[in-house]
């Protein structure tokens, strides 16, 4: 039988004892799979579901096997989103705190090249990017990967469906031959394994069972007629009441739409999608993390890399012709062993997309009739997000401002949430009845000597 214990790997005492500050009790099954392999050295090819541990899994890997001493690129992990590589980012970085020197760097599109290119001036020995990115400064040759030891491919099915493989092969040729490749992928279309063969050797397969049990996942399909499915999901939102929801779209446009719509019945929506500036698109992940909106409306690509602890509530308002990205979609609730609730608006004409997912899931598809229209009020997020003009590069830290909110005892800090820093912006959450008050203080008060503008989103 595989262990589960974090002590059955060949891990620092110090290594062991960050894992457990962290909240990593014992391996998740993809985990206690991958890890043993990893640490031998192997290439590993790797099928999970969204939340199954696979960020761990492969950070565990990659960090013990680097020479902190050494200041050249020895990991690089590709992913196909900015907001995936920014919270692999922030994962590996909570998992390398006993690791002295070892610098990780985010490298994205959407962003300036001038402070990467400053960043780059002193490499990193872990760098994680989008493909596009990543290719242009190794085009430039500012970013150097000969001494890469370790190759992630995380979402590799996402990147390959974003039209990626051309970057992803060209970014490859700058690694050497003989490296780690890990390939993690939560759907297995054939061109993963056309790439898998082209850039693994030998590869451990590890597939981590990817259908949701009932007693986790609650999933409801509702039949209505196209011009009823935005009453019915006001309905839906109105009944069931959740503090954080997903709403999933198949475009752009529907998704910012829709939002719009809800935000007009009084709901705290916002919109995730491609078209987002990447400053706007931090500040919906923001703001739906530390539960200052309710709802989020998504396109699937967009969603990839939201990494919520506890979403009450995913709907399908269109259902995805791929039964796959369906299993994926409602994997983002019921997580950690919590109950979770998955709802499904379609229209008499997609009936055959569900009774895919039925043959899919290997059972049948359960409806339930629309509610009678719901009498609730809408209940308004717990907490309010309030942003202040300074961040890391200005040496703010999160306990400056949990003081700053603090020091008079007028708060207290389990009415403090969430805080957030970026380059040169820093969010905190506050609980609704005391944003007023929060706000009058950081108004009013200095940070580490300084008055910094704030404002209430």
């Amino acid at each position: 039988m595989t262990s589960t214990a974090f002590s059955s790997l060949p891990l620092s005492t110090e290594f062991l004892a960050n894992l457990d500050s962290l909240g990593y009790t014992e391996m998740t099954p993809i985990q206690a799979r991958s890890l043993p392999a990893i640490f031998a050295g192997k290439d590993v090819k790797a099928q999970a579901k969204t939340g199954s541990g696979k960020t761990a899994a492969f950070g565990i890997g990659l960090l013990n096997r680097i020479d902190s001493g050494l200041f050249q690129t020895q990991a690089l992990v590709l992913c196909p989103t900015r907001e995936l590589a920014d919270q692999v980012s922030k994962e590996l970085r909570r998992l390398a705190r006993p690791i002295a020197n070892t610098k990780i760097l985010t490298l994205c599109g959407g962003t300036p090249m001038g402070p990467q290119l400053a960043s780059l001036e002193h490499p990193a020995q872990v760098v994680v990017g989008t493909p596009g990115r990543i290719l242009k400064h190794c085009q430039k040759e500012k970013l150097k990967l000969d001494g890469v030891d370790t190759l992630v491919l995380d979402e590799a099915d996402r990147m390959l469906d974003m039209g990626f493989l051309e970057d992803i092969s060209a970014i490859i040729d700058y690694t050497p031959k003989q490296r780690q490749t890990l390939l993690f992928s939560a759907t297995y279309p054939d061109l993963i394994e056309d790439v898998s063969q082209n850039v693994q050797q030998q590869p451990v397969e590890i597939k981590v069972e990817s259908l949701h049990d009932d007693s986790v996942i609650q999933q409801w399909f509702f039949e209505v007629e196209r011009d009823q499915k935005t009453p019915a999901l006001v309905t839906l939102l109105r009944n069931y009441q959740p503090e954080s929801c997903v709403v999933f779209c198949q475009r752009k446009q529907q998704c910012q739409e829709l939002a719009h719509e809800l935000k007009q019945y009084g709901f705290q929506a916002m919109a995730l999608h491609g078209d987002l500036e990447q400053k706007e698109r931090d500040q919906v992940l923001v703001r739906f993390a530390n539960k200052s909106i309710s709802v989020l409306t998504a396109t699937d690509v967009a969603a990839r890399g939201l990494d919520i602890k506890d979403l009450d509530l995913v709907v399908n308002y269109e259902i995805s012709p791929d039964p796959e990205i369906y299993v994926h979609r409602i994997g983002r609730t019921g997580r950690a062993g919590k109950e979770g609730l998955a709802l499904s608006i379609f229209q008499p004409s997609e009936i055959k997309k569900v009774q895919a997912i039925g043959a899919y899931l290997e059972k049948p598809p359960l409806f339930k009739n629309i509610p009678l229209a719901s009498n609730n009020d809408i209940a308004k997020a717990p907490m309010v997000t309030i942003m202040l003009d300074s961040g890391r590069k200005n040496k703010l830290r999160p306990g400056d401002i949990l003081g700053a909110l603090t020091a008079s005892k007028e708060l207290n800090g389990s009415q403090i949430g969430k805080i957030d820093l970026f380059d040169f912006i820093a969010y905190v959450a506050v609980q609704r009845e005391v944003a007023r008050d929060a706000l009058k203080i950081l108004t009013e008060g200095k940070i580490k000597g300084r008055k910094i503008r704030v404002r209430k989103l």
